[in-house]
């Protein structure tokens, strides 16, 4: 065990709540801004491709719950919180109602700028059950101020880190095929399209898998190729498993098992097969700890939207980095509010491995003036103020009836 995660073993939460903006004091006009309002849009982006995450009783496409946070000096921060009932248990409804009844009450009057103090609200107001509650709702509230505060002091969120962006991000394509004759037009697809990485949704059947991965492999034997489980096989099945992608060139293994399955975890990292990534049962940052103090883990996909919005990842990621462990960004098909943040944030924190971010594989709708596109397997990063984007309001209010229209 090297000395940074010798340390890193002892430590605590210690200085993570020192993590909020940048260095340096941002006092002066900070003091002066206060949240003014705060309107939730539960709005459903159509889709353009089969996902399975997408598939429901409810069929309309992608949920979203758009969030626009107001100061008193007129300065309007967009987020979106977007759940995924099939991933997790937040759902379009209880976003909504958690946001609206819930956390708008507490966050008027506060100083958007005290985002520590923010988070601290907004988690008594909601508490934890095993881990964060509600952070899927909580995330849209995070980038909505970020992107507010960051309009106040007119800089990106990079700058506001003090940390360098660079131009763009380069992008994996998601596969999640039916039957393996689906698999090589998906991959031709996602050619045309510029990518040259590619990950997978794997399980329920190994053989598949496997087969899968080697047929990948063969079409793309330069690519970075991500196999997600999101936690569909029981351990034996799992360490079957692992060498086995190995040899088929799968490059990492996300969310094997179930979330809670801790001495499973222990054992596929012993093993050693392929670097094992968590995913869904990382939300706060004491969940990532305890995880990596007991060895369960080679590191993690990152999602905003998991763990409560851009604050809390940040956090995520200095302790990713102090325990000498990979960093992977990852989504929940965001739209472009959302996925603008991931951009900035994983740009900002030196990404070394292709973004699963395929909101823009699988939407077929934007909110932008200017929508997120990627090109070449690239996406240009936006660097203007905040989130560096801006919404057209035109758009969400017509989304906002559309899918009111479809209840």
């Amino acid at each position: 065990m090297n000395t940074t995660r010798r340390a890193f073993m002892k430590a605590g939460l210690g200085g993570l709540a020192a993590i909020t903006l940048g260095r340096g004091a941002l006092a002066g006009v900070t003091r002066q801004v206060k949240i003014a309002s705060l309107e939730v849009f539960p709005v459903w982006y159509p889709t353009v491709m089969r996902f399975q995450f997408f598939e429901g009783p409810t069929g309309y496409g992608r949920a979203s719950a758009v969030v626009k946070i107001t100061a008193d000096d007129g300065t309007v921060g967009w987020g979106e919180s977007i759940p995924s009932p099939r991933w997790s248990y937040e759902t379009l409804e209880s976003v909504t109602s958690t946001i609206d009844l819930y956390l708008r009450p507490v966050l008027m009057d506060q100083n958007p700028f005290d985002l520590h103090t923010i988070h601290m609200a907004m988690n008594r107001e909601i508490a934890n059950s095993f881990s964060t509650g509600a952070p899927i709702a909580k995330a849209g509230i995070d980038t909505a101020l970020h992107d507010m505060i960051g309009k106040i002091l007119n800089c990106n969120l990079s700058e506001l880190w003090k940390r360098s962006l660079p131009e763009s991000l380069t992008m994996s394509w998601t596969l999640n095929p039916r039957t393996l004759d689906d698999l090589e037009p998906l991959i031709a697809k996602g050619k045309e399209a510029g990518y040259a990485n590619f990950n997978v949704k794997l399980g329920p059947d190994p053989e598949f898998d496997v087969d899968m991965c080697r047929i990948v492999k063969e079409l793309v034997p330069d690519g970075f190729l991500w196999g997600d489980a999101n936690g569909d096989y029981e351990l034996p099945t799992a360490l079957m498993l692992a060498p086995r992608l190995a040899d088929a060139g799968l490059d990492v293994f996300e969310q094997p098992l179930p979330a809670n399955r801790i001495t499973g975890y222990q054992a596929l990292t012993r093993q050693g097969a392929l670097p094992i990534i968590l995913d869904e049962g990382v939300v706060s940052a004491s969940d990532l700890i305890e995880f990596i103090r007991l060895d369960c883990c080679h590191g993690v996909a990152m999602k905003p939207a998991r763990c409560g919005g851009l604050l809390p990842a940040r956090r995520q990621i200095a302790i990713v980095e102090d325990a000498g462990l990979m960093f992977l960004g990852s989504g929940l098909t965001e739209p472009d509010i959302a996925l603008a943040g991931s951009l900035i944030l994983y740009g900002a924190f030196g990404l070394k491995y292709p973004a699963a971010l395929n909101g823009p594989q699988f939407l077929g709708e934007s909110l932008l003036t200017e929508p997120l596109t990627v090109e070449g397997g690239q996406v240009r990063i936006p660097s203007g103020p905040g989130l560096g984007i801006e919404v057209d309001e035109a758009k969400l209010d017509a989304l906002y009836e559309q899918s009111r229209s479809m209840q």
